[in-house]
């Protein structure tokens, strides 16, 4: 994963002294996006004395952009330390974490069609449409009582094969080609916070996360009577915004600075990422618990999944961009959000 920071400050070079106080200035000033740190206290005490839904969720929202962002940071510093296949690695886990945790919480209280529509709108690769179109294809040519227990055994076995695909895709990146992916205009980065505060700092905003993420979960039934959307709307356009800010902050940087490889690797990485690795976690993780989450989409939701990853890939596959093209895929997006938002 390319590095994504925008320091407000300097790092420290290799020839200073690394402490505790160091690190922890250069974590806090890593990204302008960090004021809004402000806000995770003050959603977390609204939280508590059981604030309105609208509230509770608008706070919790705003307080885990930040948040992403550090976790996104302290895993960057860790890979940074423990070579480049371990650092994938932590990148691929950690690099998703808010997605995950949101996704294992929202499980956790039933929310399915949170769950599911918080996935398809960040799976925009062939395979994983693929992997979304054959129980939605099964479901449509087996219409019987058994379909339905048929899809969720088919979505299991689907989801192990995506994990095996993830897991060899690394080996293909990190191991046999690496020359693929390798830039020679890339810097060497040295880290600038220590080892024990970016572990530390990682572990202690993976707790902070999982409760602003259980606030939100638990606002989203009061914000869907109280605004009048649905569910979908919530998990499909809502949820993604949260762990997915900090990218679309640095994807911005980079752009404008006309690194347009780091933007599209930012995006398709993230895509991947969640195709290959959350969604079928998420799946597991739902057959483990006794919650019943599949891969079979409404045939609404698959046809908009297909249409994406059609324009999404004719737009980019030259690897080269520009203004209206950008226009070209905002005005999908404000189409998209506007036909889930009316979808009943």
């Amino acid at each position: 994963m390319s590095n994504e920071n925008a320091p407000l400050l300097g790092h420290h070079g290799s020839d200073n002294k690394i402490t505790f106080w160091s690190s922890l200035r250069v974590t806090i000033c890593s990204s302008y996006v960090n004021y809004l740190l402000i806000f995770v206290p003050i959603s977390i005490f609204f939280s508590i004395i059981e604030s309105s839904a609208t509230v509770v969720f608008t706070l919790n929202f705003i307080a885990i952009i930040p948040l992403a962002k550090l976790l996104g940071f302290a895993t960057e510093e860790i890979a940074l330390r423990s070579g480049s296949t371990i650092g994938a690695l932590l990148n691929a886990t950690f690099g998703n974490a808010v997605e995950l945790i949101l996704g294992v919480i929202a499980l956790k209280e039933g929310l399915i069609r949170v769950v599911q529509a918080a996935q398809t709108s960040c799976s925009l690769l062939a395979v994983t449409t693929l992997s979304l179109l054959v129980p939605a294809a099964f479901s449509v040519s087996t219409p019987n009582e058994d379909t339905q227990e048929s899809i969720l055994q088919l979505s299991q076995g689907v989801s192990i094969v995506l994990l095996i695909v993830y897991i060899l895709y690394l080996f293909f990146q990190l191991k046999t080609h690496t020359f693929l992916y390798e830039d020679e205009n890339d810097e060497e980065e040295t880290p600038s916070t220590s080892l024990s505060f970016s572990i530390i700092s990682l572990s202690v905003l993976a707790c902070i996360v999982s409760i602003h993420a259980e606030y939100l979960v638990g606002a989203i039934e009061g914000v869907v009577k109280s605004w009048g959307i649905n569910e979908t709307f919530v998990g499909i356009i809502l949820l993604p915004i949260v762990g997915n800010a900090a990218e679309h902050v640095s994807a911005v940087t980079f752009a404008m600075k006309d690194k347009m490889n780091l933007c599209i690797g930012i995006a398709i990485s993230s895509s991947l990422q969640i195709g290959l690795l959350v969604t079928p976690v998420l799946v597991i993780a739902g057959w483990a618990i006794n919650q019943p989450m599949s891969l079979f989409f409404e045939d609404f939701e698959t046809v908009i999944l297909f249409a994406s990853v059609l324009i999404v890939n004719y737009l980019i596959q030259d690897g080269r961009s520009n203004w209206l093209e950008g226009i070209l895929l905002l005005s999908c997006y404000v189409i998209i959000s506007m036909a889930f938002y009316l979808y009943p």
